[in-house]
């Protein structure tokens, strides 16, 4: 029975087994059991310690008296369901060891070093660096609510950030605590929340300006103390300001009381400030050697304190980091120099060796002391007058002025007095440098502080500086308790709650004593005026005047001493040197020294310096009584001013809503994570939290919402009661029924409040109803296992039974069948016996027999084979014999057919060679035919003289062969003779020896073929390790790329923003008359197309750009500007140049196309010729025929109208030869204009048989009746493009068989034709061969003027490096500035020129373009006409054709077609019509223009159709239907170009049809690219809608919602959850909701046709959205850390499964990326108790890293007292086995990481021609064509 939950209730209090808290004097508290109930009137209780141990003697029992006038009993525990709490208001009693055991559970056992108190936030320094500060934490907690995440600072920041946007109010954030607490940190992370969270809108970067004072204060600031290593000695109040967008547009720096006196002392083991060690760790640099530093042990003011070193701190490191900061705060580079150089003068100022006279009154410093010259040349003073008045000092009278020595002690003082000045005025001015830097001149809307304050101090001596940090925490405890105060009312009086004043601790009396009239502080001013005022008589005066003050007490043993009562604690301080510290003292003749420093080195201090008589920061001590007041400024002292700026402060944090960290520091001795009570209690007393929980405990501390408790509390109510719908009044009942008292609570009009304890109560009521339904579960489950164990003996006892009786008749029988086999086996055995013996006679009879058969069958065998070889060799000798006579008959019949054919054909050239004598003309026009045909002859003579000596070598081979034959037939009969018997034996052994070769050749290849197969496994699986490495380095760089394209579209969208802002701006300053300026960095550069490299001449220049130009030509320098003159001039002479040669070259051109015209028409006038010949002969000869036709017909009686007829058809083939001429004539000139474009000219290469040489055909006409050519005559050399090198052979053939008819081929004079035509093309390429090598020669001319150029630029560069050289490093600089801008104009003046003449080509060519577009219209037309006149001849009736697929539209009509089918569609128009049409309709637009060879409109419609894509979807940014509308029309745009492209790899799955609408002019590849990344900028704002659609609904549906009814409880919660950021309402969704929505998401998608593969990835994409948000809240939240939220996780993952599979998208991978909240859940529902836990969990948890296993353990938070925390043993032990795992070192998971996007190629089925467009499109101007 559990007896733990039991605490308290209203009629017994203190009742056996509660546990309480005792004191104890090394825990500050201990958790004991009361043994005994405890009745009134006793004087001690009977109590047992938490851990068993008591004192000895006394039974186990430990005697704890009570007081019994004061009832004071000891402190209740809360009950461990309660313990660990986020907020330590949520627990039911509120006292002091319940605050501190749960910040010590909380701190050590989970880690957890926030906490909030109330309105508090209590942190704690672990000393340790934790991973909790990450961006992705930023993240977690911008926009969340205070309560619903774990606490933290950025909580507390993003709540300040939060209420100041909504109820534009000033924040503040006070951080406080002791040194070493932390809050340097604290205040450092909540300032990089508002930096990245609020960052400016602007390129400022006002943020990074802000962080970057956080160094340079640090290094100036903060020293290393014996409490802490990066101690701030100052306080400091940022004020960070906000835009009324609550974008940081500045900042503001207030520094509050500097420890001065650390400059010239520190205590053991402490330091100076960090700025002395980083200066000397750096004093090696280059820049740092006219410093005279060495390292600070050297120095007497950084090493008093000991040790100069701090572990873990590398100095030098900081000091790079410092100087960062200075550059980025603007800080110039000299001014750097001038600090360093100040704070240098510091340390030699401290080395100055003082020597004391003899007589003691007097000093002297020695004029070569190395240290003092140091610090007066640094300083620019000098020398003399420095010694001199450091050992000297003034005093003036009303009649004259004296020079005084000084002693020792007073030179001392004085030295440290001036250092101490110095650096205070040298830290004053780099703050203020800092707020100038952070200074805006834009109106600041709001602002939050932060303030960093020292806390409550108390040490062994303290001084002034104490009671100064002591009197600010009173002030800041006196602010806090009221605004405490405050709120407690404001939510009583909200809630309608009867108010009671509450009694709180006012400390208004102990700041009056400090700052009121005649009280310390006056006191204090007041002694410092008198002339001769000591500490001493101060002392006395606080003796007389505060002696009554219950606040204020004199120590018994010191007259110098006294005590301030504070609300911390008593403090007692010395008053020795409090008149000094508050003087503040420097003698004037030092500070008019520095006055009049010489050199710049001191510039930085000089401004601070000259300030000193306005700025009221120190006194001047003369020792002339001062007549007259020459500034009332003097007056002030250090007392007055730090309680003026206080009291400014309390002001500004009165003015503003504050929110409090209180930091807090476990331990003195810096140890990670080490708990020390005592010192804890001490800081929890004096920082205030403690007085907010009595503030809070003195009313209703615990509050409940109605709908918190009936969920908690729903056990303890009746069952009649739950008819009642009404949860308040249920509420009601059920608390009036349980607790008697009704001032033990109250009913707000939300809210529930209860005393403290009344919780606990509850939860003991609670735990009773469970512990008595567990009871009854366990009986009737004890009965029921009872009555199943006797079912199971009775059945176990009658098995046993029937067992043992089968066992018996078993044996039985056994028996009888042993009987039984033991017969048999004798029977078998003498059977087998007889058999083996029969068997083993009739083996050996059939081996004799085997053998001697065997034999003689092998005698048999040996004599049949050696007759069948010889019967082989017999064979194979007669066929070669055979062979080689009829070789010999048939060479010997070639020889002769050869002599006879060569007879004939030297009888045929002889008749040619004389019929060629008698035809002379045909000679003198055949000449290079002849040489032909002599070659040929030539050629055929070497050839009959290789057949000769081949013949000869044949005859010789057959020779030598014969004779090799014989003597092989005659070594064959010696070997057979001497082969014998033997034979066969060797030949049988040789088998052998060969099969035994073979089976290892067997093995050996088997053995290979293992290892083949290995490696081939190798190599495979080798293969598939690096197919997948590229698989994920390709999705890694489509990942980079897509990532790419996201960020050009969010600069492209930021680009937009910053643009409609300067119109703004601008039509502001239009409105506002006066002085403006142009902003700098404003670019009026616009584009609709982003892509350059596509898109031209769509840029166009506005005013503001001629404006910068000219601003910029204004500013520039005159000497740039001559050399530019002079550049310009020299382009002007170049360009002069180039124009003379352009001219030239356009008159070559003229002239090449003059000739080129001369050539065509020569070719048409004599292909004219020829042809009308031809048809006269064929004409006469057709006249004949149909006149000889005529008479016959009329002889027959034919028809009478066959003449005519036969007329038409002659006319019409007239006609149709007249067009094929024409065309014939086209391709000619094509091909010769062809040919002339070529270098060398293309001609055909006739491989010679001579040496390889290359040959041009000779001009000859043929005809090709096989190839289709009839009767074409070739005038001139062919080029390659009409006689291709394969129809060579054909050719030679063709010439070969007709050779003989040379009358034939010169038919009509069709050779000399030909020869005419030979000269002519002779001719046009001897013009080429001319006009190539003029080409040539003017560009070897062009390359020796370019390598000249280069010669002589790298002398004039050769020279330069030289005079540089030379140079000083600052003039090499200047002169290298000045070389780059001049190299830089050369080539922007270049580019400038390069871009006119392209533009003047271009303009060039569009003209020429226009003119050839003209010709061709013109030709078009003529042709069109002609065949118009020919088709009506002969009444040919034109079909009509079907619609191709293509839509025409006119340019003008451009605008209107983007309008109706992009800018203004909406997608419900297109229900019920094709997906993706509009996509479909602009292929077929591109198709037309494609089809019509139209460039210009292909790009421009293109462009205009991305251009209006984008601003649709930057006007809809928000439209999820919208968006993935323009997505599945976009790809299939994609597609479309892809599928249509006519690249093969895309027409795999075309059908006929649809290859027919391919494109045929275009090639639109880059557009693809710039589509794809259209497509991917679409999918990326597609997924942003529907993560900001869905990321509101995670967290509650998939942690908050109860899918499984009644299965989590509410647990207790504190102040936090009734924060005022909670908006009002019931925000929650249930899974239920989160479903629907992606239900719509998927219909949308599908409806609109989008690509089944990309629906995939987008699911893929908003799952892992869900996996991140939940993983990321579960690992922020301790209160959703249980086991029933693991069950409800569980539960609500199979739901998102079962859609997935529902809708068929479970291959998607999205159940993959929510592998991490899967294992999370199960971690959650595992055990957690053994190490077989921890191995299971180990094993189970792979997608979870370390830290994530570890944080869920830690925030693992029962909601039940029965079940069991998780203990921290059980932890480490997780740790320990998952150390090898190397896991990164986030801890959150990054929900806006974003998978790479594929979009695969998805060809579409349908065909354009069978695509409608309804008429609701508007599209009437596009015409089907």
């Amino acid at each position: 029975m559990c007896r733990d939950g039991f605490n308290s209730s209203p009629e017994g209090p203190h009742l056996a087994y509660t546990r309480v808290w005792i004191p104890d004097p090394d825990e500050v508290w201990r958790s004991a059991e009361l043994t005994k109930d405890y009745k009134e009137g006793d004087k001690s209780l009977q109590l047992r310690l938490e851990d068993d141990t008591v004192s000895p003697g006394h039974g186990g029992i430990v005697q704890y008296p009570i007081d019994v006038q004061g009832n004071q009993l000891p402190f209740l525990r809360n009950p461990d369901i309660l313990v660990g709490e986020n907020d330590l208001t949520a627990l039911s009693y509120l006292h002091e060891p319940a605050v501190l055991h749960n910040l010590k559970v909380r701190f050590l056992e989970s880690n957890h070093i926030y906490t909030y108190c109330g309105i508090v936030l209590v942190a704690i320094n672990p000393y340790e660096q934790l991973p909790i500060y990450g961006q992705d934490v930023i993240y977690a907690y911008s926009g969340q609510n205070m309560g619903d995440m774990d606490p933290h600072i950025f909580a507390v920041a993003e709540e300040a950030y939060k209420q100041m946007a909504r109820d534009e109010k000033n924040q503040s954030i006070i951080v406080s605590g002791e040194s070493g607490a932390g809050k340097t940190v604290s205040a450092k992370y909540a300032m990089r929340y508002f930096a990245t969270v609020g960052g400016s809108a602007s390129d400022t970067n006002i943020e990074e300006k802000v962080l970057a004072s956080s160094p340079i204060m640090e290094a100036i600031g903060n020293a290393k103390t014996t409490r802490n290593d990066n101690s701030s000695r100052f306080g400091k109040y940022i004020q960070i300001g906000f835009d009324k967008r609550y974008h940081i547009i500045g900042a503001n720096m207030r520094t509050y009381l500097l420890e001065k006196s650390r400059v010239v002392f520190q205590a053991d083991d402490e330091r100076n400030y960090h700025i002395f060690y980083q200066l000397c760790a750096a004093a090696s640099l280059p820049e740092f050697k006219e410093l005279a530093l060495t390292c600070a042990e050297d120095f007497f003011y950084a090493s008093q304190g000991g040790d100069t070193s701090i572990e873990g701190v590398d100095d030098a490191e900081d000091f790079e980091k410092t100087r960062q900061a200075f550059t980025l705060l603007g800080v110039r580079e000299s001014h750097q120099i001038s600090i360093f150089k100040i704070i240098a003068s510091i340390l030699h100022l401290g080395n100055v060796e003082i020597q004391s006279e003899r007589d003691g009154d007097s000093c002297s410093i020695s004029p070569e002391d190395e240290h003092l010259n140091n610090f007066c040349r640094l300083l620019g003073v000098e020398h003399n007058q420095m010694e001199h008045w450091l050992c000297h000092r003034k005093l003036v009278t009303t009649s004259e002025t004296y020079v005084k020595t000084m002693s020792l002690q007073q030179v001392v003082n004085a030295r440290n007095a001036l250092a101490k000045h110095i650096y205070a005025q040298l830290f004053g001015w780099i703050v203020e440098h800092i707020n100038k830097a952070l200074h805006t001149s834009l109106k600041q809307h709001s602002f939050i502080g932060v303030l960093d304050i020292y806390g409550f101090e108390t040490f062994e001596v303290n001084s002034f500086e104490q009671f100064c940090i002591n009197y600010a925490n009173e002030k800041l405890q006196q602010q806090f308790n009221s605004h405490v105060f405050k709120l407690e009312q404001e939510e009583y009086m909200k809630e309608q709650i009867p108010w009671t004043l509450i009694d709180f601790y006012d400390n208004q009396p102990c700041i009056d004593l400090i700052e009121a009239k005649l009280g310390i502080l006056d006191l204090l001013d007041e002694e410092c005026k008198v002339p001769k005022g000591t500490d001493q008589n101060w002392a006395q005066k606080l003796y007389d005047r505060h002696s009554g003050s219950q606040h204020f007490q004199k120590p018994r043993m010191s007259n110098t001493a006294f005590i301030v009562v504070h609300f911390a604690d008593k403090v007692e301080y010395l008053s020795d040197g409090f008149l000094e510290k508050n003087r503040d003292t420097v003698y004037e003749e030092q500070i008019n020294i520095l006055k009049a420093s010489k050199v710049g080195a001191s510039e930085v201090g000089t401004r601070a310096r000259m300030s000193t008589a306005r700025a009221a920061t120190i006194n001047i001590r003369s020792s002339r009584p001062p007549l007259k007041a020459p500034n009332k400024e003097h007056k002030k002292t250090v007392g007055h001013q730090f309680r003026t700026s206080l009291h400014l402060l309390m002001e500004t944090l009165n003015a503003t809503t504050p929110h409090y960290v209180r930091c807090i520091k476990p331990n003195d001795k810096k140890l990670p994570f080490h708990f020390d009570p005592k010192r804890a209690v001490q800081q929890l007393r004096a920082c205030g939290v403690l007085e907010t929980i009595r503030i809070s405990a003195a009313g209703y501390p615990s509050r409940w919402a109605y709908h918190d408790f009936f969920n908690r509390y729903r056990v303890l109510v009746k069952k009649r009661e739950l008819a009642n719908t009404d949860k308040k009044a249920i509420c009601k009942s059920v608390l009036e029924s349980l607790i008697k008292d009704p001032d033990k609570f109250q009913f707000g009009r939300t809210k529930i409040f209860f005393r403290a304890g009344q919780v606990a109560y509850l939860e003991k009521l609670r735990a009773d109803k469970f512990r008595a339904a567990t009871i009854m579960i366990q009986k009737t489950v004890r009965g029921w296992l009872q009555r199943v164990k006797y079912r199971r003996l009775k059945w176990a006892t009658l098995t046993l039974q029937r067992y043992c009786r089968g066992y018996l008749a078993r044996r039985l029988a056994e028996h009888l069948r042993r009987t039984h086999a033991a017969v048999v086996f004798q029977k078998q055995y003498r059977m087998r016996r007889a058999r083996l013996a029969y068997q083993r006679l009739r083996r050996a009879a059939l081996v004799i027999q085997a053998l001697v058969r065997g034999t003689f069958v092998r005698r048999i065998y040996h004599q049949v084979l050696r007759e069948h070889k010889a019967t082989i060799i017999q064979k194979h000798v007669r066929g070669w014999m055979a062979r080689r006579r009829f070789q010999q008959l048939r060479g010997a019949a070639i020889v002769i057919q050869c002599a006879f054919r060569r007879l004939k054909a030297k009888r045929e050239l002889k008749a040619l060679k004389i019929e060629a004598r008698s035809a002379e003309h045909l000679k003198r026009l055949n000449v290079g035919m002849e040489n032909k045909v002599v070659q040929l002859q030539r050629k055929i003579d070497d050839q009959n003289k290789e057949f000769k000596t081949l013949s000869e070598q044949l005859s010789a081979v057959t020779s030598t062969y014969t004779m090799e034959v014989e003597k092989l037939k005659k070594e064959l009969g010696h070997y057979q003779q001497s082969q014998g018997e033997d034979g066969s034996l060797r030949l049988q052994e040789e088998v052998e020896t060969l099969r035994t070769e073979l089976e290892r050749a067997h093995s050996e290849r088997k053995i290979l073929e293992d290892a083949h197969t290995r490696e081939n496994d190798e190599l495979r699986q080798n293969s598939v390790k690096e197919n997948l490495l590229m698989k994920k380095e390709l999705e890694e760089e489509r990942s980079r790329y897509q990532n790419l394209v996201k960020e050009y579209s969010r600069l492209e969208q930021r680009y937009d923003n910053l643009r409609d802002e300067m119109t703004i701006i601008k039509a502001r300053r239009a409105q506002t008359p006066g002085h403006r300026r142009n902003p700098s960095n404003q670019s009026s550069l616009e584009s609709d197309s982003n892509y350059p490299s596509i898109s031209t001449s769509e840029v166009g220049d506005t005013e503001d750009a001629l404006q910068q130009v000219e601003v910029s030509k204004a500013a520039m320098d005159m000497t740039v500007f001559l050399k530019l003159q002079k550049r310009v001039r020299e382009l002007e002479q170049e360009r002069k140049k180039m124009q003379t040669q352009l001219e030239k070259r356009e008159q070559q051109d003229s002239k090449k196309v003059q000739d080129a015209d001369l050539a065509y028409n020569s070719l048409k006038r004599q292909e004219l010729e020829s042809e009308n010949k031809k048809l006269k002969n064929e004409l006469n000869e057709l006249r004949k025929a149909m006149a000889d036709q005529a008479t016959q017909s009329d002889s027959t009686h034919s028809s009478p109208d066959s003449y005519s007829l036969l007329l038409n058809q002659l006319k019409l083939a007239n006609e149709e030869l007249e067009v094929r001429k024409e065309e014939v004539l086209i391709l000619r000139t094509q091909i010769v204009s062809a040919d002339q474009r070529r270098l060398a000219g293309t001609q055909v290469l006739v491989a010679g048989e001579e040496g390889g040489k290359l040959g041009v055909l000779e001009p000859f006409p043929f005809s090709f009746p096989n190839l289709g050519w009839n009767r074409f005559t070739v005038q001139g050399a062919l080029p390659a493009c009409l006689f291709p090198l394969h129809w060579m052979p054909c050719f030679l053939s063709f010439i070969s068989s007709k050779t003989e008819d040379w009358g034939y081929l010169n038919e009509d004079g069709e050779l000399g034709l030909a020869y005419q035509g030979l000269k002519q093309v002779a001719r046009l390429l001897e013009a080429q061969l001319q006009a190539q090598s003029r080409e040539h020669e003017e560009e070897v001319e062009h390359l020796k003027a370019q390598v000249e150029a280069l010669k002589e630029e790298m002398d004039k560069q050769q020279q330069t490096f030289c005079q540089t050289l030379l140079l000083s490093p600052e003039a090499q600089v200047e002169f290298g500035v000045q070389q780059e801008i001049t190299r830089l104009t050369n080539e922007n003046l270049d580019l400038k020129e390069l871009v006119e003449k392209l533009e003047k080509n271009e303009k060039k060519l569009k003209k020429q373009l226009k003119i050839y577009m003209k010709k061709v219209q013109d030709l078009e037309g003529s042709v069109g006409l002609k065949r118009h006149e020919l088709n009506r001849q002969v009444t040919v009736q034109r079909k009509e054709k079907d619609f191709q697929g293509m839509l025409e539209y006119h340019k003008e009509d451009e605008a209107l077609l983007i309008r109706n089918l992009v800018t203004d569609l909406k997608p419900q128009m297109l229900a019920g019509t094709v997906p993706c049409l509009p996509a479909y309709i602009l292929y077929m637009c591109i198709r037309h223009a494609d089809y019509i060879n139209d460039d210009v409109k292909v790009h421009s419609l293109l462009t205009s159709t991305i251009n209006g894509i984008k601003k649709v979807l930057k006007k809809h940014n928000e439209n999820f239907e919208m968006t993935s509308f323009w997505l599945s029309n976009t790809c299939r745009l994609l597609h479309c170009l892809k599928q249509y492209s006519g690249d093969e790899g895309f027409m795999t799955q075309n059908t006929t049809k649809q290859n027919e609408h391919c494109l045929k002019n275009f090639d639109l590849t880059e557009y693809r690219q710039v589509l794809s990344d259209l497509s991917i900028q679409i999918y990326q704002q597609l997924i942003k809608i529907a993560e900001g659609v869905l990321q509101p609904m995670i967290v509650s549906a998939m942690l908050e919602n109860e899918s499984i009814q009644g299965l989590s409880g509410v647990k207790p919660t504190g102040y936090r959850k009734r924060t005022s950021s909670m908006a009002d309402g019931d925000n929650s969704y249930c899974l239920e909701a989160v479903i629907r929505q992606m239900n719509s998401f998927h219909t949308v998608m599908c409806d609109q046709g989008l690509d089944p593969e990309i629906i995939l990835q987008v699911f893929k994409q908003l799952f892992y959205m869900i996996n991140a948000v939940t993983l990321n809240n579960l690992l922020l939240r301790k209160d959703v850390c249980s086991w029933s939220t693991g069950m409800q996780l569980r539960y609500n993952i199979s739901q998102l499964e079962e859609w997935l599979r529902g809708r068929n998208l479970h291959q998607s991978g999205a159940v993959q990326t929510m592998e991490p909240l899967i294992q999370a859940a199960q971690l959650l529902q595992l055990k957690k108790k053994t190490p077989e836990d921890a191995e299971a969990i180990c094993s189970l948890c792979t997608s979870l890293s370390t830290q994530q296993i570890v944080k869920i353990l830690n925030l693992y938070t029962p909601l039940n007292e029965f079940e069991e925390r998780v203990t921290v043993a059980f932890i480490r032990t997780i740790q320990a086995q998952l150390q090898e795992r190397n896991d990164p070192q986030q801890l959150l998971l990054d929900f806006k990481h974003m998978f790479p996007v594929l979009f695969p190629f998805n060809p579409s089925s349908l065909t354009m021609d069978s695509i409608h467009i309804p008429a609701c499109l508007n599209l009437e101007f596009l015409n089907e064509v």
